[in-house]
């Protein structure tokens, strides 16, 4: 006698049982199309493959979002130099785009399949990897980077004016980092369904990403407002930006390696 095979599925690790009551080509747990999800999963790493398990993260220059990134800062620093912006001003586009980064983790951690919660703690007792669990973290994410940023924006608006808010070059600037951060977005959210990411480690790396960010931006705030401030606040403001990107992902696609 031959074992049967039991289907497992791509998207939630259900084992399908022999008296499923849905058609073989669907999952009785999540309700996906298995050849459909595999052929998604084949699309994905035709785009971006994580590093397996056990291998390193991938070089800077395999990254499409850090190029778009680096484009995103150049682009603003540009419209900055030819405008005649502040250093005030350029402070005001960065908060946007650090709320921009907040909103894309919030859907980044509502999109995990399968995530692992090792060493993660709610209330300081372990949480399994389920559906309540994630959103829990979403919410509370949002809570405390929002009120984090909420009280940034106050100080932002003790050091310049807060009619740059309705300046359309602000909101054309504030648009671009929106679509780099959506690509980014969509190019790690591959990333999370091809291995098993820990929530742990994305919740709290959005606060190591804009820590150098934010010390550029606030020391930039008590500077002389000249060309040469907003050059060289700019210039840092983007190596800063660029390196801390890289970093998140390559401590994120570590962690979430394909085994």
């Amino acid at each position: 006698m031959h074992a049967t095979a039991v289907t497992v599925c791509p998207k939630c690790g259900h084992a399908r049982p022999a008296d499923a009551a849905v058609p073989a080509w669907q999952c009785p747990a999540c309700g996906i199309a298995y050849a459909k999800y595999r052929d998604y999963l084949a699309r994905a790493r035709q785009v971006v493959t994580p590093p397996a398990a056990g291998e390193g993260a991938r070089a800077v220059t395999a990254d499409g979002s850090v190029w778009l990134l680096l484009v995103s800062n150049l682009l603003t620093l540009g419209v900055a130099l030819w405008q005649g912006w502040s250093a005030g001003s350029l402070m005001i586009v960065y908060w946007a785009q650090s709320v921009i980064i907040g909103v894309a983790n919030v859907c980044r951690i509502l999109a995990l399949e399968r995530f692992s919660t090792e060493n993660f703690t709610m209330n300081d007792r372990p949480v399994d990897p389920t559906p309540s669990t994630k959103r829990q973290v979403a919410a509370f994410f949002a809570l405390h980077y929002g009120f984090f940023h909420f009280g940034y924006l106050v100080f932002i608006l003790a050091e310049t004016r807060a009619t740059d808010l309705f300046e359309p070059w602000f909101w054309a600037c504030t648009a671009v980092f929106a679509v780099n951060h959506v690509f980014s977005y969509r190019y790690n959210r591959d990333v999370d369904r091809q291995g098993r990411p820990n929530i742990g480690t994305l919740m709290f790396t959005p606060y190591v990403r804009i820590v150098p960010m934010h010390l550029t931006i606030i020391c930039g705030g008590f500077l002389a407002h000249s060309t040469f401030v907003v050059l060289v606040f700019g210039a840092l403001k983007t190596v800063a930006d660029v390196v801390m990107h890289h970093i998140e992902h390559a401590r994120l696609q570590v962690s979430g390696g394909i085994g």
